[in-house]
């Protein structure tokens, strides 16, 4: 696809906002290609708040007890950590359905540094109860999440990437279950999410390609809530687990499939390997690349942990 991701998000909540008359969409001066079209065609239902992300999530929450459908956009370290005591009592305590949306996951605005790098988002957001976590991975998947996050009643919020990915889903995927098997499950199978997926196919196609050796791979684009059966069954055919992301090792995908193997413990004979960024401040300005590389999430990095990992217990 040459379109970018979080234009694909933007497009469909075009297309939702010319049926629906009480849509508002809200930014903190924050931009993208597709808003051009938004702002020009529905001047009235477009808001620039200026840079004031916290002013941002209390409009927000007053226009959403007003009855109106509201999504808010900023980058994602200054709509989440910055907001994170407006989210917590002024959408989520009253469990209003405001999407937020925030702008540039992981280190994807690598060479703004680490104001800009969104690598604890998902630890801080998931200690929300009410809110849904979509963080999709490909241009299909994103935009049913623009409709998934239209037609919830409670807080969602979307992780949008920036660039262009690969399509991984289609239009007849079942959007409900929150995930997808992306290459068929074996005994070593990588659980990863958002950009971290592309990644992860890299991965199994060399180990099928140079080593013979089938490698499953499962995309999560609904991070809360979990769609914790559906993996649990995943995980009692597999010998080893990986989960690769591009987060904080603290509260992410990895925490999130530790705890649901600890607190359904039922004698399950697996060995789970958690791939993320170290907790330690992530102080680095580079390009995407190069971060991963140096903070061992890049793809020669898993490769080599896989292969330390097959060797040990397979």
């Amino acid at each position: 696809m040459t379109v970018d991701i979080r234009d694909s998000y933007f497009d469909k909540i075009y297309e939702i906002s010319a049926i629906d008359k009480n849509v508002i969409f809200m930014t903190a001066d924050a931009d993208a290609f597709s808003l051009k079209k938004y702002k020009k065609d529905f001047p009235n239902r477009f808001m620039n708040v200026g840079v004031s992300e916290q002013n941002l999530i209390n409009v927000a929450a007053g226009l959403a007890l007003s009855g109106k459908k509201v999504f808010i956009y900023a980058i994602i370290p200054f709509i989440t950590m910055r907001c994170y005591e407006q989210i917590k009592v002024n959408i989520c305590s009253m469990n209003l359905p405001v999407t937020i949306i925030g702008s540039g996951s992981g280190l994807s605005f690598g060479n703004d540094g680490p104001t800009h790098h969104a690598i604890q988002d998902i630890s801080v957001m998931r200690t929300l109860p009410e809110i849904t976590i979509l963080n999709p991975s490909d241009n299909t998947s994103t935009s049913k999440c623009a409709q998934l996050s239209y037609e919830s009643k409670t807080p969602v919020y979307v992780r949008l990437d920036k660039g262009t990915f690969p399509d991984i889903y289609n239009e007849k995927d079942n959007y409900s279950d929150g995930l997808k098997i992306i290459r068929n499950l074996s005994d070593i199978n990588i659980i990863s999410t958002g950009y971290m997926t592309h990644i992860a196919i890299d991965v199994a196609n060399y180990f099928k390609r140079y080593r013979n050796l089938n490698v499953g791979v499962i995309d999560v684009y609904r991070l809360k809530p979990i769609n914790k059966d559906l993996l649990l069954r995943y995980i009692d055919t597999s010998r080893i687990i990986i989960t690769i992301e591009e987060n904080s090792i603290v509260g992410g995908l990895g925490t999130f499939i530790s705890e649901i193997i600890t607190d359904t413990q039922n004698n399950r004979n697996v060995i789970l390997k958690r791939i993320a960024i170290p907790d330690k401040q992530c102080f680095d300005y580079g390009d995407r690349k190069w971060l991963h590389k140096k903070y061992e999430i890049d793809e020669n990095s898993i490769i080599d942990n896989i292969t330390k990992m097959r060797d040990q217990f397979c």
